[in-house]
């Protein structure tokens, strides 16, 4: 089971009421406060912290279409308070248990005549954030929802610092992330985060996105922003019927950017796991027919140059299992590559591989050799034609043993071709409802087969992992694959500094690290990896993905085997995460426990420019000594001209001890802290 209940439910009868004055929910340490209050009929919220405004007065409420509005003429006839704190098990994750404490209002608003209207608001409040979202009851006049849009407002106090992506763009989530100030944003995605003045971080997002429309945000006057919901293409946002209840809208509060990324609220307001039994969801590592077409010298499609071919994959199983690697993905295998497949989605066959790549003796070969093939599903966004074809696929690879697939949407810009049961043809955005329910079906279904997921050019992580398990990780962002052909040269070297807390505040990244051959003049001459060697293994520690890929050729690990030795080593299931400290777009640094075992596993890494960062290992075992081996940026390294320079060393430590970590510029470092056995403490004292 995903759920152990623990704790104390609190509840108190529903009152009705008709009240002028706010009404107000703290968090269970004060620290925030959430105050309600409908002026002149519209319903207001605000959040203060310390006393101090975070979001001022702020707009809820829809526009429903052939309905009067459900923002005004409002009056509250009941609410109910309750506490709840209880622990829970994830089966996977950054953290083993994790405890849901908050106070929780629930407020029942009542409007218009003659027919009365009713909207449900439920505002909870953690220490470290605050959730809220509405219920539609069922009603006259209500039974068939037509949003034409969702007035949610979040009035900032101040034109803080932004992190920010922008929205409704062609490449999807896919674009680096640019800092300013909120007034000069336009319309974003979430996870938004911020910084005040005063050095609060705040991020806005949402939680549990099931059947709905993805949220944007638009900058409206001054520094207010209103939630966007992504349309349909006849402009409607949400199609629904009553009762509703929509995904949570969630602001993260911490004093660090380290505590946004300590904080569990977004899984706190997902539904418990659904699963019965899930031990078949099992997190690895993993190798693949991947990099070396996006390097150009294999191709997806078929000819001389194919990839996906039988012996192709059976070179990938031969390295995984002579280096411990659970899976091996193998892009490219399946008919429909041919030609310009990104705008032949519909060409696209599940079932049936190319001549050159025998699936069934692939499946055969990796189970013979303790390895499972990672299966791999391109749509090009030709939805109607995966949906037809989803349930045969995923038995196909149910029955051959395959346990993880990994899906794609490639295609041009954000717009899906739908064909509605007239034959009409329209094109939906890529995080519109009808997006947000395709997605969810493929969860559904793997899970019924018992598939796990990582999903490329997804819908953006709302927490679903915790009622959903089987949805391991997702791309959502610019990867390592814009080192090998992105325009621009490459993600630059502050872009992994970023993510921990902007992207990765969603859940999950597969963000595919470990590349040890750098530089590539003949494959890609303009192009490279920006950072240290010593880099690339501190990403498998400071991007957290259950499902790790080790990205590189093989050739590449075996002529550096004694780095190889880190990625073998780092596990990608954990009992302990924590963020030792960060700047957000300069350092970061974090330390994350083993789930099985006793070992703690450190990753830091900076931008381009070098640091000395000191780091008390408070967190080890009081009274116990440990060997710390060492993988750091060399004397003369640098990500410009030495990336390679890395030294590898051990020496013992304990909770007392504190490490000078020096990063070169681009650099990083990873280290690997284990028990000391007696004879590790003789040597070790020896040198």
């Amino acid at each position: 089971m995903c759920r152990i209940p623990g704790g104390l439910l609190l509840g108190l009868a529903a009152m009705t009421v008709a009240l002028a004055a706010p009404l107000t929910v703290t968090s269970p340490d004060g620290s925030l406060a959430v105050s309600f209050s409908v002026d002149d009929g519209r319903p207001r919220y605000g959040v203060t912290r310390f006393g101090r405004d975070l979001i001022r007065p702020s707009a809820l409420g829809f526009v429903i279409h052939g309905a009067p509005p459900l923002d005004r003429d409002f009056r509250v006839t009941a609410e109910n308070r309750r506490t709840i704190d209880e622990t829970w098990v994830q089966p996977w994750g950054e953290q083993a248990e994790i405890r849901c404490h908050c106070r929780e209002l629930r407020i029942e608003l009542t409007g218009g005549e003659p027919a009365a209207r009713r909207l449900t608001l439920v505002f909870r409040v953690f220490d470290d954030g605050v959730g809220f979202r509405y219920e539609i009851p069922a009603q006259p006049g209500l039974d068939s929802l037509v949003i034409m849009d969702e007035l949610t407002e979040f009035a900032l106090a101040g034109d803080h610092r932004a992190w920010w992506i922008p929205a409704y763009q062609p490449e999807r989530y896919e674009y680096l992330y640019r800092a300013t100030s909120l007034s000069e944003m336009d319309r974003v995605h979430t996870p938004l985060t911020m910084e005040t003045a005063d050095g609060v971080c705040l991020c806005i997002h949402e939680a549990a996105l099931t059947d709905y429309a993805g949220m944007t945000l638009a900058r409206r006057a001054g520094h207010t922003l209103k939630a966007d919901l992504v349309p349909w293409s006849d402009g409607v946002r949400v199609r629904a019927t009553a009762p509703l209840v929509t995904p949570w809208r969630t602001l993260q509060v911490a004093d660090t950017p380290g505590g946004l990324a300590d904080s569990r609220l977004i899984l706190n307001l997902n539904e418990p796991c659904r699963l019965d039994d899930v031990s078949w969801i099992t997190p690895a590592k993993y190798v693949g027919v991947w990099w070396e077409m996006h390097l150009g010298t294999a191709t997806w499609g078929s000819g001389p140059r194919h990839g996906a071919t039988t012996a192709n994959a059976k070179r990938y199983i031969d390295f995984a299992a002579g280096h411990g690697f659970g899976g091996v993905l193998v892009e490219g295998w399946n008919v429909g590559w041919d030609g310009e497949w990104i705008r032949n989605g519909d060409l696209f066959s599940f079932t049936r591989p190319y001549d050159d790549f025998d699936l069934e003796e692939v499946c055969r070969y990796a189970a013979e050799n303790g390895v499972r093939l990672i299966g791999h599903h391109e749509t090009a966004a030709g939805i109607a034609n995966y949906e037809a074809q989803l349930e045969e696929a995923f038995a196909l690879y149910e029955r051959l043993g395959v346990r993880t697939v990994k899906t794609g949407y490639v295609g041009y810009g954000q717009q899906i071709r739908r064909v509605d049961e007239a034959g009409r043809v329209h094109h939906e955005w890529h995080h519109g409802q009808f997006m947000v329910r395709h997605y969810r079906k493929v969860v559904e279904a793997a899970a019924r087969h018992h598939i796990m997921l990582d999903v490329h050019e997804p819908i953006k992580d709302t927490g679903i992992r915790r009622t959903w398990p089987n949805m391991m990780t997702r791309e959502g962002a610019r990867g390592q694959e814009y080192n090998a052909w992105g325009g621009d040269g490459g993600n630059p070297p502050d872009h992994t500094t970023i993510l921990p807390f902007t992207r990765l505040l969603a859940g999950p990244m597969d963000f595919t690290p470990g590349i040890f051959d750098l530089h590539f003049p003949e494959a890609r001459p303009g192009n490279r990896v920006n950072t240290t060697l010593a880099k690339q293994l501190a990403l498998y520690v400071v991007l957290y993905s259950p499902l790790q890929m080790a990205a590189d050729l093989p050739e590449n690990y075996r002529a550096r085997p004694d780095a190889l030795r880190f990625i073998q080593d780092v596990p990608v299931d954990w009992r302990h995460s924590r963020v030792l400290h960060a700047r957000i777009g300069d350092y970061v640094t974090c330390v994350r426990q083993d789930r099985h075992s006793e070992d703690w596993y450190l990753g830091s890494i900076t931008d381009d420019q070098g640091r000395i960062l000191d780091v008390p290992l408070v967190f080890l075992a009081p009274g116990r000594t440990y060997v710390a081996e060492i993988y750091r940026d060399g004397r003369a390294c640098d990500w410009r001209t030495n990336p390679y320079d890395m030294e590898i060393l051990e020496r013992l430590v304990d909770g007392s001890t504190t490490l000078d970590l020096r990063l070169a510029p681009g650099g990083g470092q990873a280290i690997r802290f284990r028990p000391a056995k007696e004879e590790d403490i003789r040597r070790l004292k020896d040198e």
